[in-house]
């Protein structure tokens, strides 16, 4: 197979999944794909068990949320192959109202964590996790923080009017 690029890890992802896995950039040099929340345990156990990718460090998980798009919510995933120094993002929308994604913690003990607190944020319920509750907040909150679904700042402050800041 030759030394891993990103042209050669698309070739193989596309080989295996076809349509299910989209490319969607190469910023800085780290290829992004864009898959279903369907596929993504089967993508994620390809390229971390297959000997010639060995993506077999989880560097993060989180959750990006775009409001105008059909599916809003985006869960995201950072896999680095420490043998080839390669990276890749793998990206899933999720539809508005059902937050829900199967669990990495069958790939990797480190996502625990990342979903716990992916969870406590952005409100991705992911499923077959062994304890998914929220790890920085309080437990008694209501709300997802980083969702963009409340005023960025209260209008009835009397310190933020626009003339205090040359607008």
């Amino acid at each position: 197979m030759g030394e891993l690029n990103n042209d050669i890890l698309l070739e193989n992802l596309t080989g295996k999944f076809g349509e299910l896995v989209k490319p969607v950039v190469e910023d800085y040099g780290m290829l992004t794909v864009e898959t279903n929340r369907d596929t993504i345990i089967d993508l994620l156990r390809y390229i971390k068990t297959d000997a010639a990718l060995q993506f077999i460090y989880l560097t993060d998980i989180t959750a990006i949320q775009y409001p105008e798009q059909e599916n809003p919510i985006g869960v995201i995933y950072h896999v680095h192959s420490l043998v080839h120094n390669v990276r890749i993002r793998v990206k899933v929308f999720l539809p508005a109202g059902d937050e829900r994604i199967p669990s990495a913690t069958e790939l990797w003990n480190g996502a625990n964590w990342m979903e716990r607190e992916t969870y406590d944020f952005f409100g991705v319920n992911f499923e077959g996790h062994p304890n998914l509750v929220r790890i920085l907040n309080v437990d008694d909150m209501t709300v997802f923080p980083m969702r963009k679904e409340y005023p960025l700042e209260d209008p009835n402050r009397v310190d933020k009017k626009d003339f205090y800041f040359g607008r």
